[in-house]
């Protein structure tokens, strides 16, 4: 059973930054990409990015480009996104998820979600 669970979520300020974790189990998380995608009151579940299994590659939305940044540590078992530069509208619940390739998606298994909330 594959367990996603993301942590570092809260309230910041625009301009400012968070760092989301998401801790993996259950599987090695190595060998599969990973990713992070969002959902704002309202509107559907978005990409944000995603991150190869080995690191060596990474994709944003057009949304994201030049602000966040997508890692992995896989001795870890665990998916960063590094968020600045942080806009209102990046308010959203922050949900992990994994795939069963190890490049990209599709991405099958999905964390519970970490909220984030961008000030003006």
């Amino acid at each position: 059973q594959v367990q996603l669970v993301e942590s570092g979520g809260g309230l910041v300020q625009a301009g400012g930054s968070l760092r989301l974790s998401c801790a993996a189990s259950g599987r090695t998380s190595s060998r599969y990409a990973m990713g992070w995608f969002r959902q704002a009151p309202g509107k559907e579940r978005e990409f944000v990015a995603g991150i190869s299994m080995s690191g060596g590659s990474t994709y944003y939305a057009e949304s994201v480009k030049g602000r966040f940044t997508i890692s992995r540590n896989n001795a870890k078992n665990t998916v960063y996104l590094q968020m600045n530069s942080l806009k209102p509208e990046d308010t959203a619940v922050y949900y992990c998820a994994s795939s069963d390739s190890n490049q990209a998606g599709p991405y099958n298994y999905w964390g519970q979600g970490t909220q984030v909330t961008v000030s003006s």
